[in-house]
């Protein structure tokens, strides 16, 4: 099958087209023909870090044909003796194998039936594999962690991103009051989304306008995550992608009684089967910016580490 591989951690210029041997599955898997890959910030930066693209791989000493990428959508061909959720030519999707080697810059991929969901009939396989690690995050972070409730004052920063934009949909969902973060030129995206106040974080602190809010996801810096300390009330809620809490933050919390929350996201297929319900239900959409080919896999990562998506970016084989 094809392939993209990469043959060492750098620029994009280390990523190759190549003709590797098809997944073989094991029991509890299935055989997935891919029509859609997702691209996300951490695929970039795993890419240019060799620390970070051997921890999140998990990767052995000797390792060869390299394979990133973790978000798809697509069809199965072919399941494992063990596997009772699906059967063959089932439209599924997820996040597969995260932390770990999910392998999806490849024309299959093999992945665990926990892993998945099936696709709702009603959006593309472009639209479900953009709804997987960004929407698992803003998912696991809002709901899981967060623990959102109706009428709880939501922040949600780089609204008009990957993550973001599902987060500000799925705050709404929970019937909270939302006020998204980002670049002026994003406004009106962030507000079609749903977002009841947007703040221009080129012209405004936000700091300055917002102090009490029940919940702040932040996926910026440590640096930003500090300022966000300022904005959550006595007793609130801070879910951060990026920094963690310690030293000035964490006292700050403590001080003030605030819940923190470091998110690592995580495989999850019951989670991939709520989103894909709110997708099925037209609660949530993706928002697809640019879609790109296979071979075209380097202009993909060099559009998201720019840090100025619009939505998510799609990679169809």
């Amino acid at each position: 099958m094809k392939a993209i591989t990469l043959n060492k951690s750098g620029g994009t210029e280390n990523f190759m087209v190549k003709e590797i041997d098809d997944p073989r599955i094991n029991p509890n898997e299935v055989l997935i023909k891919v029509k859609a890959i997702s691209i996300n910030p951490v695929d970039a930066f795993a890419r240019q870090h060799e620390n970070v693209l051997r921890g999140v791989l998990k990767l052995r000493n000797g390792e060869q044909n390299l394979v990133l990428g973790w978000d798809i959508s697509g069809t199965v061909v072919d399941i494992g003796s063990e596997v009772t959720k699906f059967q063959k030519e089932d439209d599924v999707f997820g996040m597969v194998n995260f932390p770990g080697q999910g392998r999806a810059y490849a024309e299959y991929i093999a992945a665990p039936e926990a892993h998945l969901a099936l696709k709702p009939q009603n959006i593309s396989h472009e639209e479900a594999a953009a709804a997987t690690l960004a929407a698992l995050t803003a998912w696991q972070a809002l709901v899981t962690h967060a623990k959102v409730k109706r009428g709880d004052k939501v922040l949600i920063h780089a609204a008009g991103g990957g993550v973001g934009h599902y987060a500000v949909q799925i705050a709404k969902h929970l019937g909270a009051y939302v006020i998204g973060t980002a670049s002026g030129s994003k406004r009106d995206f962030v507000t079609k989304l749903g977002a009841d106040e947007f703040i221009d974080h080129t012209t405004e602190n936000f700091e300055d306008k917002v102090n009490d809010s029940d919940v702040i996801l932040d996926s910026i810096s440590a640096e930003h995550l500090l300022r966000s300390m300022k904005a959550v009330k006595k007793g609130g809620r801070v879910i951060s992608i990026k920094a963690t809490f310690d030293g000035e933050i964490a006292k700050i919390a403590k001080d003030k009684d605030v819940l923190t929350h470091r998110l690592s996201v995580s495989s999850n297929g019951d989670d991939m089967r709520q989103i894909a319900k709110l997708l099925e239900d037209g609660e949530i959409h993706s928002h697809i910016s640019k879609k790109h080919n296979l071979e075209d896999m380097a202009k993909a990562h060099e559009e998201v580490q720019t840090g100025k998506t619009l939505g998510k970016i799609v990679v169809v084989p």
